[in-house]
């Protein structure tokens, strides 16, 4: 069956600015501004903002060397951390395109809250990706391809070779694909499902690299050296899900957020 793309646009109340200038340095200057100002949005989620001293929000998204000009796609925003960020920083120069998993409940429930905080969220393209969707985006549009702790789930679906197809399809010629996962053990064999939610490092390059892109960097900004990743309830056991609910919860507290991975990858320039 040939996938049909599905898009949303919210239209902001209020979206005036000025066009950015043509220099590189007042383009830099604009993205830290733009960058602050999106992290300091008062409109934000307070546990969201809890959260910024774990998830660096701004290191990694200067590692990718965002910016406030650029067609951005972020793939399964989940409880939509990064697109309350992303979303005020590309709202007025950018293009900001969300890709839900295609079934009609993500599509719902992300549209919904869009719709019901238009002044945060301001103009959002919502379109769909899964495995039998891949046309969330046309061939070549978008500079920037980012996703947060997702490649467990394509892998537990069986279809990450499809995934990272996807993104290498939709990103322009030197487009950057970042991604962040929870790093898997390196004493181990990667499970092919992925089902502790660990992914090894070296096992996701890989798929990356099979897929056509070239590793353009690596950061340990959200690296946690007190994560052993032998939990019952694998990486679910960490906060903030506490999925064994009040057992060891003050050690898996003490541990903290997982251990994470933050990989820069770029499609290769003609």
């Amino acid at each position: 069956m040939r996938p049909l793309p599905l898009f949303l646009l919210l239209t902001a109340s209020c979206l005036a600015a000025p066009a950015l200038t043509g220099q590189p340095w007042a383009a830099a200057a604009h993205a830290d501004e733009a960058l602050d100002q999106a992290l300091h949005n008062p409109m934000r989620t307070p546990a969201f903002v809890a959260r910024d001293a774990v998830r660096h929000p701004a290191e990694v998204l200067s590692f990718f060397e965002l910016r406030p000009n650029a067609t951005v796609v972020e793939i399964w925003p989940g409880g939509g951390y990064w697109t309350e960020i992303l979303a005020p920083y590309l709202m007025g120069y950018g293009t900001y395109i969300v890709a839900v998993p295609n079934a009609p409940k993500p599509l719902a429930s992300f549209s919904a809250r869009v719709a019901g905080n238009r002044h945060l969220f301001g103009r959002i393209q919502i379109t769909q990706l899964g495995p039998d969707h891949a046309d969330f985006a046309p061939p070549a549009s978008a500079d920037f391809v980012l996703t947060f702790r997702n490649v467990h789930n394509w892998m537990n679906g069986g279809y990450a070779d499809d995934m990272f197809a996807a993104f290498y399809r939709v990103l322009k010629p030197g487009g950057v694909l970042g991604l962040e996962e929870h790093r898997g053990r390196t004493d181990v064999p990667q499970d092919p499902k992925a089902e502790n939610g660990y992914v090894r490092q070296d096992y996701t390059i890989a798929l990356a690299k099979k897929a056509g892109f070239v590793l353009d960097g690596t950061s340990e900004v959200n690296a946690n050296p007190r994560d052993t990743k032998d939990y019952p309830k694998g990486v679910w056991s960490l906060p903030p899900t506490y999925e064994e609910g009040d057992t060891n919860r003050a050690k898996y507290a003490a541990i903290g957020e997982a251990d994470n991975f933050v990989l820069k990858f770029r499609k290769p320039a003609r």
